[in-house]
């Protein structure tokens, strides 16, 4: 399905924005009904979790979902969004379609239903979006190691950076100091997937922490 854009001006807010996911995520038919169970706004896409009933009380039958003990099922969906000359558009897909956009909190994705096939686009986004959420937030003076060596507009590498901060104006932007060089440079978030602390500014700063976690160590 394509974009679909309102130019009746009827979305301006995100609480109209919300209001349109909810209206989208809900519909009662003849035997069905499906209802939003949580709805979340990343970025400017929006994710949510709706709910299948069976009218009848039986239970929802589906080829993707395994029936949840109470008889429905939960499925995940997609809904990317954006203004063109202030009207309102949005792009909508279903979990099991394998959307790119893949940063639905954890919690929402916990509420969908079992998946039958293991190697769906479905569990494939799923798991997308669990090791987003393992991403960490580094703190200031924390040392990393990157999974993978990151390539610098003038061509260089960096691997290993310790997380700092810079100023523009009153705003203060995260960054990273490189190891080798001294140099600053900005990461993704997504760059950050699979890195390592090395060192925590916290337990360097305090002894008995530095001591408790070297404890952990196995």
């Amino acid at each position: 399905m394509g974009w679909l854009f309102y130019t009746d001006g009827r979305v301006k807010t995100y609480a109209d924005e919300k209001a349109e996911i909810v209206r989208l995520c809900s519909s009662h038919g003849d035997r069905r009904k499906t209802e939003l169970v949580k709805a979340c706004k990343v970025g400017s896409t929006w994710y949510a979790a709706a709910r299948v009933t069976n009218l009848d009380g039986t239970p929802v039958e589906d080829a993707t979902y395994v029936t949840d003990a109470d008889g429905s099922i939960t499925f995940g969906a997609v809904f990317l969004t954006r203004y063109d000359d202030g009207c309102w558009g949005y792009k909508d897909m279903e979990e099991r379609a394998g959307p790119n956009e893949s940063r639905a909190p954890l919690g929402l994705i916990e509420l969908l239903s079992d998946l039958k096939d293991p190697d769906s686009y479905a569990q494939d986004w799923r798991q997308r979006c669990r090791d987003w959420a393992a991403i960490p937030d580094y703190e200031e003076g924390d040392k990393i190691r990157l999974a993978t060596p990151v390539t610098l507009t003038d061509g260089s590498t960096c691997q290993i950076v310790t997380a700092t901060h810079y100023r523009r104006g009153r705003q203060k932007r995260r960054c990273y100091r490189i190891e080798e060089t001294g140099g600053l440079v900005r990461l993704s978030r997504a760059s950050l997937a699979g890195s390592e602390l090395l060192s925590s500014a916290k337990s360097e700063a305090s002894p008995v922490l530095a001591e408790f976690l070297a404890g952990q160590d196995p």
